[in-house]
């Protein structure tokens, strides 16, 4: 169980300050040391009402690449980096016809500007 808190501790710590202020989990024992990341990354932890996959965010879509049977410990890191891709690339109603990737872009040249003055 170490492990995997050890690789959220990992991933969420090259997002730039800010960014990631908090998660939502399902209520999986897959975060059962979740004091331990929050307390390592400034992470607020969250866990969504059982039955109620709106309180999750994008776990639906990320089920459409890896179904509840898949066991994560085989997916290796390109394979999450073309999920990435595929999800970040589209542009979204909800974003105004904007993909993630154009919001994070525009994100990270404000934080860029705000700390160059």
């Amino acid at each position: 169980m170490g492990g995997r808190s050890n690789h959220w501790i990992k991933q969420l710590s090259r997002l730039p300050n800010g960014l990631c202020q908090s998660l939502t989990w399902d209520q999986g024992n897959e975060m059962f040391h979740y004091e331990r990341l929050e307390k390592q990354t400034g992470v607020k932890i969250y866990f969504a009402d059982a039955q109620s996959p709106r309180q999750r965010g994008t776990n639906g879509l990320l089920r459409q690449y890896f179904p509840n049977t898949t066991d994560l410990r085989t997916v290796n890191p390109d394979q999450v980096d073309t999920v990435a891709a595929e999800l970040n690339n589209p542009p979204r109603r909800c974003l105004e016809d904007r993909t993630p990737n154009q919001l994070m872009e525009q994100w990270l040249k404000r934080q860029t500007i705000r700390n160059h003055h």
